[in-house]
């Protein structure tokens, strides 16, 4: 993380991602005795046509101006995809600026209202993945998604979220780049950067991902969850932004087995408790209530 440290974030990802591209991919002999995983700085210029100095120059910081046709070339020997080509293009398109003082994140009144209507798991999130407000479903979907809590950190350090997930090795993956992604170039939040920190000291999956430079986006999507009362679920996912927060919701197929399921644990929490939206503490991530990470196993 030195680079992104420095500020050299443009080297970081273009040494990242080198790294993850093998010389078959790229189309070259794999060879003996190589040093490094990926390919070799030389053999990234040498296939993007451009000098191996430059190059050098580009991963050290040196130059932070290449041109857009410099940075298609890279794109296409790094095999990005259009989400990781625009990502480039944004981290040379970056510049210094002065830091930016966002506003509490707030869950907006109506946005509570529609919680406490919805008859499917619904909550609210924040660019970090803070939970600040869910209704009732959605916590008896998962006690991780109660306001206050982090769903990377859950993720990440609880042993009831990783085995609640399906496939919690895609989970990670996805919800890591993700971050990356929506983090962008606000390097310097203070909510990002207690995240990234905190979970930097207390995962080793996060670091392995994190040193990866993923992004992706998290938006609409389908999952499977194992429920400990109800069992296996299929759930699709919508994202949908409100003001400066997220309102996620989680549904079934209509009239699937999954949709039945969702209805029992819906009459189980009905015969609990009455249904409602429950704002974070204080209404923003700042005041939500920690819990000591557990490391992991």
């Amino acid at each position: 993380m030195k680079d992104e440290e420095s500020g050299n974030r443009l080297g970081a990802y273009l040494r990242a991602r080198r790294e993850l591209v093998s010389p078959a991919q790229a189309g070259l002999p794999p060879g003996g005795n190589r040093r490094v995983p990926g390919l070799r700085r030389e053999e990234v210029a040498l296939l993007a046509g451009i000098s191996p100095d430059y190059y050098l120059r580009l991963e050290r910081g040196r130059d932070k101006n290449p041109s857009p046709q410099v940075l298609e070339s890279l794109a296409r020997v790094l095999r990005l995809d259009d989400i990781e080509r625009t990502y480039l293009l944004g981290l040379a398109a970056a510049r210094p600026r002065a830091p930016r003082r966002r506003r509490p994140e707030q869950v907006p009144a109506r946005v509570h209202e529609l919680l406490a209507h919805l008859q499917i798991p619904a909550f609210v999130e924040g660019r970090a993945f803070d939970v600040l407000a869910a209704n009732s479903m959605a916590v008896a979907l998962s006690p991780r998604l109660t306001p206050g809590q982090n769903r990377l950190r859950s993720l990440l350090l609880d042993p009831e979220e990783q085995a609640f997930h399906q496939d919690w090795t895609k989970a990670t993956a996805d919800f890591v780049a993700a971050l990356r992604t929506t983090i962008g170039d606000d390097t310097d939040d203070p909510r990002f950067v207690e995240l990234v920190g905190e979970l930097a000291l207390s995962s080793q999956r996060f670091r392995t991902l994190w040193a990866r430079h993923d992004v992706r986006s998290l938006d609409g999507g389908t999952t499977t969850v194992h429920h400990p009362v109800v069992g296996e679920l299929r759930l699709h996912r919508d994202k949908l932004p409100v003001e400066d927060v997220i309102l996620v919701v989680y549904y079934p197929d209509r009239n699937s087995d999954s949709d039945e399921k969702l209805r029992l644990l819906a009459a189980l929490t009905q015969t609990d408790a009455p249904g409602g939206a429950e704002p974070a503490p204080g209404g923003s991530p700042g005041a939500e209530r920690r819990v000591p990470p557990r490391p992991e196993g």
